[in-house]
Formats: C-alpha cells, sequence, structure tokens
C-alpha cells in the first residue's frame, strides 16, 4: 500500500515546491520591481538639481541655495576614521580566534555572541554610543564619537567576514610555510592573510557600505542637521573632535520638511549619497580583483 501511495506523494511534493518556487520568484520580482521604482523616481527628481553648486554649499533654509558640503565632508571624515578603527580590531580579533585563541566553551560563547552582535538593530548600537561615547568619554557630537559608535556596528561583519576567509584558506598553504622554517606569526602575516585578502576585503566593502547608510545610530548620539563649516576648518588636528553632520542625516532632515523643494534636494541628496558608495565599492572591489590576480599569477 504504501509503495503503491508513493508516486502520489512524490507528486504532491513536486507541486508544493513549485508552488514555493513560484511565491519566491514573485516576491524577488516584486522587491526588484519596488527598488527599480524608487530608484527611477529619485532619480527623475533629483537629477534637476545635481551640479556642482549643489555639492560646494552649505544647507540653507531656501530650498534653491541649498547644498551638502558639509554633509558630504562629514561623511567623508566619518567614514575614513570608521574604516581607521575597524580594520585593524576586526582583522585582529578574528586572527586571534582563528589561530590563538583556546578552543574551548568560552570561544565557542564568544564567536556565538559576534554572530549574534551582527544581528543587532543599528539604534541599539547609537544608544551604546550615546552611553559610552558622548557622555561617558565626554566626546560630544564629534566626528570621533559617530565613528567610534559606526566601528561597533560594522565590527561583527568586519569579524566574521575575515574568520570566513581565513577558513577559506587551504591548510596545505601553512603545512608547506612550517615545512620551510616559517613561524606561526610569518605564515599568517606572509601566507595565510594574503591569500585571504580578497575574501577580507570583501567583509570590509559589506561592513563599509552598511554604515554609510545608517541614520539611526547617528540620530542617537546627537549629530546635528545644519552646520555651515566642515570637520577641520580649524586645523586638521581639531577635525575629529569637530561637530559634523552626514549624508543621511541631512537626507532626514530634508525629506521632514513639508517644502516640495526640500523633498527635490532630498532626491538629490539620495543620488548623491549612492555615487559615494558606488565609488568606495568600486575602489575596493578594484583592489580586491588586483590581489586575486596577483594570488592567482
Amino acid at each position: 500500500m504504501q509503495v503503491l501511495n508513493a508516486p502520489l506523494n512524490l507528486g504532491k511534493r513536486k507541486l508544493k515546491g513549485k508552488i514555493y518556487a513560484g511565491v519566491f520568484i514573485a516576491a524577488t520580482f516584486l522587491g526588484i520591481v519596488v527598488l527599480v521604482t524608487l530608484l527611477a523616481r529619485i532619480f527623475f527628481v533629483g537629477t534637476s538639481h545635481l551640479d556642482w553648486q549643489f555639492i560646494t554649499s552649505f544647507p540653507s533654509r531656501f530650498p534653491e541655495q541649498a547644498g551638502l558640503k558639509s554633509a558630504l565632508m562629514g561623511t567623508l571624515w566619518m567614514m575614513g576614521f570608521t574604516l581607521l578603527f575597524s580594520v585593524p580590531l576586526g582583522v585582529g580579533a578574528a586572527l586571534y580566534l582563528e589561530y590563538y585563541a583556546p578552543k574551548n566553551r568560552w570561544t565557542d560563547i564568544v564567536q556565538t555572541n559576534i554572530s549574534n552582535l551582527a544581528g543587532v538593530p543599528s539604534i541599539v548600537y547609537g544608544l551604546l554610543g550615546l552611553t559610552v561615547f558622548v557622555r561617558w568619554m565626554s566626546l560630544d557630537r564629534s566626528v570621533l564619537a559617530g565613528a567610534l559608535t559606526m566601528t561597533l556596528l560594522v565590527l561583527p561583519i568586519t569579524i566574521i567576514a575575515t574568520s570566513e576567509a581565513l577558513r577559506a584558506t587551504p591548510s596545505s598553504l601553512a603545512t608547506a610555510s612550517y615545512a620551510l622554517g616559517a613561524g606561526k606569526w610569518q605564515t599568517i602575516r606572509r601566507v595565510l592573510v594574503p591569500y585571504a585578502f580578497p575574501g577580507i576585503l570583501t567583509g570590509i566593502i559589506l561592513s563599509m557600505s552598511r554604515a554609510i547608510g545608517e541614520t539611526a545610530p547617528l540620530i542617537m548620539i546627537g549629530a546635528l542637521t545644519y552646520i555651515a563649516f566642515v570637520p577641520g576648518s580649524d586645523g586638521l588636528l581639531h577635525a575629529p573632535l569637530d561637530p559634523f553632520t552626514a549624508l543621511p542625516i541631512q537626507i532626514f532632515n530634508w525629506t521632514s520638511r513639508p517644502q516640495t523643494g526640500f523633498q527635490e534636494i532630498a532626491a538629490t541628496g539620495i543620488i548623491v549619497l549612492l555615487i559615494v558608495l558606488l565609488a568606495m565599492n568600486g575602489l575596493a572591489i578594484f583592489l580586491r580583483d588586483r590581489f586575486q590576480k596577483k594570488i592567482q599569477d
């Protein structure tokens, strides 16, 4: 009896599989359509205001005179410090966990918590940054406070991506290095890390892509919505402690205003943010491909 029912059950399972596949394809197609529609509307509305004056002008109460110079420079300063802090800490933590930390229950708990931290909402990191960096360390609404908060946000992603890249490195490379007389640190620095570097760079790209578009953490730490100067105006050494704003904050401020003109320049700001994001990713992908070719050669 079971043998006779087997083809029928198999047919039902195939039918369910086709239904689920159709639902998933339809959901994916719907998401793509919505994304393309949003991007088309943004470019249709925002390209008319995209010019050099918009890039080099400070925010204003009048939409026709407003620009995002301070927000653009603040974003570049913040992302530069975020990259400076997150890459050494993230790569160093991954190297320690993979090659130096003892394999025990404590290490498993740490790695599990790092994976969980990658999924924590960004506003939680904003609250942490407000408590630790703004109030406890008295950094106020500075570029450094924003960069350190973003570092906390992207650090789990960097650690996870670096660990996965290191695990994908063939063990024969380390064995050959040890056979030639190299020490552990020499093997890691000269053999394993260069081989895994394209994967590490991919993780850095993903983490920076998330950080550049985050608004909630910056709102929580009190990033300003209106600034008529750029960080470092009084000297580059003062830039880390200068107040700042960022592109997501400026766009959020413009979209919250009822005037149609601000809605239009908000779309232009989104275009600029996408250009900066694509430029950063393009540069990182170019470097990754170059290192990948060197490894293959």
